[in-house]
């Protein structure tokens, strides 16, 4: 990070100099200058932004919802169908590339935030994590709100939500911070840069139109992708080590 940063406000000649040099002789805004003129850096930002908070919205709101009904609703076949959603975990990505694709293309979503936000709408792993904190919680805060007359939404909403702050936030810092990163799944979907998401834009820039971009220029790009993630880390850690700490206590 502190390489990065550094390299951002340096000089090209001397971040191109050997020896290297870790500090520059003098700080410049050049690089970012350069970068805007490359890629639509703003733009690109917010797509970011779009796209890695309205994933993680839902999948706040879906993969609670499952996770709910997995770990305190009793019915039927819960078991086999939560070995099921697990076991799909096995599948990488990239074999259902293709036919996510196909269906989204059949869609009419290509280049847009549909298409890159309803295929990430829910995803197991949020589903699992959720499932085992939601387990860890007291059957008889669900027993006290029965008796009061309280619904299973009701139950969700107003006492497993309230408990479960830190694996919420730790489920939203990982799926934000997974999505503002990817690089695949936007470089496929988008071929418009007024959608593109900024990783997919700094991607292109080692073979842009106005020629592969400096060291320099790059890590002016990487910094500004890096520094939302650090300041989001920095406003919820206490709640992400918390829910680490106790997410999976108890299977």
């Amino acid at each position: 990070m502190v390489v990065v940063t550094l390299a951002a406000f340096s000089p090209e000649a001397e971040v191109n100099s050997w020896p290297p040099t870790l500090v520059p002789s003098t700080f410049t805004l050049e690089n970012f200058a350069d970068l805007s003129s490359r890629i639509p850096v703003l733009q690109q930002s917010w797509n970011s932004l779009v796209f890695s908070g309205a994933v993680t919205l839902c999948s706040l709101a879906f993969n609670a919802l499952a996770a709910y009904a997995l770990a305190r609703m009793e019915f039927r076949g819960r078991t086999a169908l939560f070995t099921v959603l697990v076991a799909t975990m096995m599948i990488p990505f990239q074999a259902l590339l293709v036919p996510i694709y196909q269906l989204v293309a059949d869609l009419g979503w290509v280049n847009s935030f549909l298409g890159l936000v309803v295929p990430r709408a829910a995803d197991v792993a949020g589903i699992f994590l959720l499932r085992q904190f939601f387990i860890t919680l007291p059957r008889d805060l669900d027993s006290a709100a029965r008796l009061d007359g309280a619904g299973e939404f009701r139950i969700f909403w107003s006492v497993i939500l309230p408990n479960a702050k830190p694996a919420l936030l730790t489920m939203a810092l990982f799926h934000f911070v997974g999505n503002w990163n990817d690089l695949l799944w936007p470089l496929i979907m988008t071929s418009d840069s007024s959608v593109r998401p900024l990783t997919a834009g700094l991607a292109l820039l080692t073979g842009s139109a106005t020629g592969a971009a400096p060291y320099s220029v790059m890590m002016a790009g990487a910094l500004v992708a890096i520094l939302p993630l650090v300041i989001l880390y920095i406003v919820i850690q206490k709640w992400f080590i918390e829910g680490v700490a106790l997410t999976g206590m108890k299977g």
